[in-house]
């Protein structure tokens, strides 16, 4: 009971720390300059009257744009706020303060300036509008945190518009993290990835990417149960089925899945299952240590809704899980889109790739796997970490390799110059915020 209580008191730590700390600091971001400031004169150069030149330059040949600005190294973060974390639709306010730390990520994790942008919308028709006249600004897009169905659609309807890469993290970088994930904890656990039976909580926009990924990786679909919040998925489903023009990936997935037709929730759906895969409302509780109990002999459990996971992991473990999977970086085996977005947007930018297939994406997810293998699998160690500051670099690189050999690269380099240029980029946001803060410019939250 003891451990329980410390146990407890430690995931509760992270809540009461970044309340101290957010007003603190006001946020998470800045602007600094990349660019030498002599004395004034030099604002001759770089605004007026210099800058005329390389405006001129560009309008000449807009490709130049990527010469002579930053818009190489730009990502817009873009979000209504409809579907944020497992807090659900809480506005683009709320939603903010998530979206500075996916931009902190981004720089301190891929050297990738990102800004937020948390739009006052939930009509898709306008953020489609919105991210379109942003384009000229950005070399990359990250949909963040729409709620489905319309993220399916929006992204859909700006991937196929738009010049410049976009991608959708709750759907793209989530199964890319979870196929890394299996791909190691069955190599622990000795099973077939084509044999599973798996159980799937929640069925947003993660969980339906993660069914689409399973599908294509050859799982026995009739071996899948999914769960959502009126139960489990099977033929049967008239609401789900009266609306399948609007919730078509759903009725896809009642379709094909559950060849036994069961029927109940997630007690019934994790019956015998290997694995299980939960994104859906924040928990504790929402999973049930008897429930763990009640899956196959060494069952994998990933449990990552954020903050609070689906089931406690000692909970999930004390109940006979043998791998257990979070969100969160406080607990081991965190499964978190942060492990692959921002190497995948490090080797989309420096290859200026005009989108992000979903070969690049697997390419990410098995370079991820590589990564942990490389260092030693265990059972509480099936994933890198964010300590891990080289991982970044070299799934830029994949990435950036698969983007030219698809045809979808303007620049073409050989995978080590790919590697050793996105790690020295990595390396300088690092050792520049480590700088801030030795020189006292960043303060430290120790001494406030």
């Amino acid at each position: 009971m003891l451990q329980v209580k410390k146990s407890l008191q430690q995931a509760e730590k992270p809540f009461e720390d970044a309340l101290r700390l957010h007003p603190l600091y006001r946020g998470k971001l800045q602007t600094l300059p990349k660019c030498p400031i002599r004395s004034l004169d030099d604002f001759a150069i770089w605004y007026t009257p210099g800058v005329a030149a390389p405006c001129r330059a560009i309008h000449d040949d807009p490709a130049r744009v990527y010469d002579f600005t930053n818009k190489g190294n730009s990502v817009a973060i873009v979000s209504d706020g409809t579907r944020v974390l497992g807090l659900g639709d809480i506005g683009p306010e709320a939603g903010l303060p998530v979206m500075e730390g996916k931009a902190l990520l981004f720089k301190y994790l891929g050297g990738v300036d990102a800004v937020p942008i948390c739009l006052g919308t939930t009509d898709p028709d306008e953020i489609v509008r919105t991210v379109k006249i942003l384009e000229p600004s950005f070399g990359a897009i990250n949909i963040e945190d729409i709620a489905q169905p319309k993220c399916f659609r929006v992204l859909d309807e700006l991937r196929s518009e738009l010049a410049i890469p976009v991608w959708h993290d709750d759907q793209q970088g989530t199964v890319t993290v979870v196929l890394a994930a299996l791909i190691n904890a069955l190599k622990i656990v000795d099973k077939d990835l084509a044999r599973l039976k798996i159980a799937m909580i929640g069925v947003g926009a993660a969980n339906v990417a993660v069914y689409r990924q399973l599908k294509a990786s050859g799982v026995d679909t009739g071996r899948i149960i999914a769960c959502d919040t009126a139960g489990t998925l099977h033929k049967g489903r008239q609401d789900i089925a009266a609306g399948k023009d609007i919730w078509v990936d759903k009725w896809r997935i009642c379709l094909e899945t559950n060849a036994d037709g069961v029927e109940g929730g997630i007690a019934e759906a994790m019956v015998g299952a290997d694995v299980c895969i939960a994104f859906s409302g924040a928990g504790p509780g929402l999973i049930r240590p008897e429930w763990v109990s009640a899956m196959a002999e060494d069952a994998v459990v990933l449990a990552c809704a954020n903050p609070v996971p689906e089931i406690w992991p000692w909970e999930a473990a004390e109940a006979g899980a043998r791998i257990v999977c979070s969100g969160r970086s406080d607990f081991p085996n965190q499964v978190n889109n942060s492990l692959c977005f921002p190497g995948v947007f490090r080797g989309v930018l420096d290859v200026q790739a005009s989108s992000i297939s979903e070969k690049m994406a697997s390419a990410a997810g098995h370079e991820l796997a590589r990564q942990a293998e490389l260092s030693g699998l265990r059972e509480d160690c099936i994933l890198p970490t964010m300590d891990d500051w080289e991982v970044p670099a070299r799934i830029a690189a994949a990435v950036a390799i698969t983007a030219q050999n698809e045809g979808l690269a303007k620049i073409q380099k050989d995978e080590e110059t790919l590697f050793q240029e996105a790690r020295q980029r990595i390396k300088g946001a690092r050792d520049a915020t480590a700088l801030l803060m030795k020189e006292g410019l960043i303060p430290s939250p120790d001494e406030q």
